[in-house]
């Protein structure tokens, strides 16, 4: 399909799902509903898309029959495992093809990836964050850093808490082993052992990163919500993945709009140094970020003056969902304006 046959305004929204899902999707018969009536409201028309592998020739002519396709699969699909590999090749090539695609697959590979919290830990949400790319690395470093305290390694991509351990010294070369995983028990075990689990996570993209524990982690995590490089709201739950099993159970997460008085210098912070910063270090054009993305902070130590540091965990750009009630608007509005910008770029040379 050439860019004179892209139809104007249609827009897909891609979740995964099977055959059966895929032939029974609607506009109004899923989560992203309210992403959906927002489109729609700003004069966009969206189409449901549900992706398996089963269906990738037919995802792909949809995809191809597209002006924009905003994306909501994640990297790892936490109940089979699946991984998205066919998906992001499909999307690379209706890019090339001129539709425009939010997250494109080499954003995500960016910005997606644990590897980030690395690459961006001077701009001031860091802290003493170590990656291993390679094994030999992790063997020689990981066992000194730890006799110092806890301890979390992350491996390159996941999610939900796949590949997230807590890992601290319990005596005589053993370590216990807490995976942030729903439901995951603690283990104790042989320092070597634990490590020698970890080799897989070397294999071609991957990798293992490796920060300190924060101590304030009982007192929350703050999720930031972006579309682009705005600020559209706020998440904040009382977490408990790497917690004792004393510390009770999670919090529900409570979202709240930009405006929050709580967070207005964590938004000015994100808006103004962090995510400029985080595009040029990346080599990311402030046009490709994300139409909906989110970081995930935790508090670190307070200044000398009582104010909160913030401490990045996570970036989120593959799958991000639910989201707080003003984002939707907020995300339908940068799509347009992203395909306002995509269409002057594509437009030929008077």
């Amino acid at each position: 399909m050439t860019n004179s046959m892209i139809p104007v305004g249609k827009v897909a929204v891609v979740w995964r799902g099977d055959l059966a899902a895929r032939a029974e999707a609607t506009a109004d018969n899923n989560r992203l509903k309210a992403i959906f009536e927002a489109l729609a409201r700003v004069g966009l028309a969206p189409e449901p898309v549900v992706f398996c592998e089963e269906a990738a020739d037919a995802v792909r002519q949809q995809l191809l029959g597209m002006e924009g396709v905003l994306v909501w699969v994640d990297p790892i699909a936490t109940a089979s495992g699946q991984r998205r590999g066919a998906l992001d090749d499909i999307l690379r090539e209706v890019a090339q093809a001129g539709v425009f695609v939010s997250t494109h697959p080499d954003v995500i590979a960016k910005m997606g990836v644990k590897a980030v919290l690395h690459r961006t830990r001077a701009l001031g949400w860091g802290t003493d964050t170590r990656f291993y790319e390679r094994s030999e690395a992790f063997q020689a470093e990981f066992p000194t850093l730890l006799v110092a305290g806890p301890r979390v390694l992350k491996q390159n991509r996941g999610n939900g808490g796949i590949g997230v351990w807590k890992v601290e010294a319990d005596g005589a070369g053993g370590v216990r082993v807490l995976e942030a995983r729903g439901g995951a028990v603690a283990r104790v075990m042989p320092l070597a052992d634990f490590m020698a689990e970890r080799l897989v996570a070397f294999e071609p993209g991957g990798g293992l990163v490796d920060q300190p524990f924060q101590a304030r982690l009982l007192d929350g995590m703050i999720r930031c919500y972006m579309s682009g490089g705005q600020v559209v709201g706020f998440g904040h739950q009382m977490v408990r993945a790497l917690a004792p099993a004393e510390a009770g159970p999670a919090g529900p997460r409570l979202y709240s709009g930009p405006d929050d008085p709580r967070f207005q210098r964590l938004r000015a912070m994100m808006e103004r140094d962090w995510t400029p910063g985080l595009a040029r270090r990346l080599d990311i054009e402030p046009d490709d970020l994300p139409v909906i993305w989110d970081a995930d902070f935790l508090l670190g130590p307070k200044s000398t003056a009582g104010e909160d540091s913030y401490v990045l965990c996570e970036i989120n750009v593959s799958a991000v969902f639910p989201i707080p009630d003003e984002a939707p608007d907020a995300l339908a509005a940068t799509t347009l304006k992203r395909l306002a910008s995509h269409r002057r770029k594509r437009a030929p040379a008077s």
